[in-house]
């Protein structure tokens, strides 16, 4: 009888968790609801409470997981550096990595990867940055967002600080380097040191991504900036820095036909709109 009751006993204890666990579950999927609703009503500190709700009530539910990364993504402003604003980012870094390490779908990982890249990026964390924008593209090779993405960090990451350099030596923006200068010279084999390997591998980047999208304008853009990069220190080799100088203005030139072929079949889709409109 004693045996009896203890079954019954054990029964009735794993029959109230597993409905206090369904119960949580529920009420999880309640809390996402409601923080979807604030989220989309742009009251984003509501939903993030509601998505915070929906976390700790299940854990494994990816998608509060990803509306949170998401919320916090929304209060964070690009290019300030306070505590408050740089602890919005690491939340959501951290909610996104805890996407990443649960196993989800493709899309729901690759999105949490850009969603960090994006984030490092505009910490101005170069190689964090590149870190996640390279585990997008192996997730999704087609996708030509991430390797344009590596592209501008390339350029920002050499640009800036050769510019900086050269003011040093009280150089016009327009200046090339020069061998003929002692300066100079030393300047241009310490950046083609530096900076040669992120130059090559921001053309190799962005030529990839205007391979897989053929209108990419601002890939190409970058382009013509990232063969500039090159010509400059390219200072010893005259015909080497003309060569670079000239493909630079041919993606000027790509860059200007891409956006003028997409701007006129929006203009065509949008008269075969407003005819389509006018003779109803």
């Amino acid at each position: 009888m004693n045996k009896y009751l203890k079954l019954l006993t054990l029964a009735a204890v794993a029959l109230a968790l597993f409905s206090s666990v369904g119960c949580d579950k529920l009420k999880a999927r309640d809390q996402l609801n409601k923080g979807v609703k604030a989220y989309k009503d742009n009251h984003y500190e509501q939903a993030i409470t509601h998505f915070q709700n929906a976390v700790s009530l299940d854990p494994a539910l990816i998608n509060a997981r990803m509306y949170l990364a998401t919320a916090y993504v929304s209060q964070y402003i690009p290019g300030i550096d306070s505590p408050d604003n740089l602890r919005t980012a690491q939340q959501a870094i951290d909610e996104y990595q805890k996407v990443i390490d649960m196993n989800p779908s493709r899309d729901q990982k690759v999105n949490s990867a850009k969603g960090i890249a994006y984030l490092y990026l505009n910490q101005k964390r170069w190689d964090d940055a590149k870190k996640y924008y390279r585990m997008a593209s192996d997730l999704d090779p087609n996708d030509a967002e991430p390797y344009y993405s590596v592209g501008v960090i390339d350029w920002s990451a050499c640009y800036q600080p050769r510019m900086e350099e050269r003011a040093k030596l009280g150089m016009k923006p327009d200046e090339h380097l020069s061998v003929k200068n002692k300066d100079q010279k030393k300047l241009c084999e310490e950046l083609k040191v530096k900076n040669g390997p992120a130059i090559q591998e921001g053309i190799d980047s962005l030529d990839k991504a205007v391979k897989l999208r053929e209108d990419y304008d601002d890939a190409m853009a970058y382009m013509n900036l990232m063969y500039r990069e090159r010509a400059d220190i390219e200072c010893d080799d005259e015909a080497a820095r003309a060569a670079d100088l000239k493909t630079a203005d041919g993606w000027v030139d790509k860059a200007m036909q891409a956006k003028q072929a997409r701007a006129a079949k929006a203009a065509a889709a949008q008269g075969g709109q407003i005819t389509m409109d006018q003779s109803k």
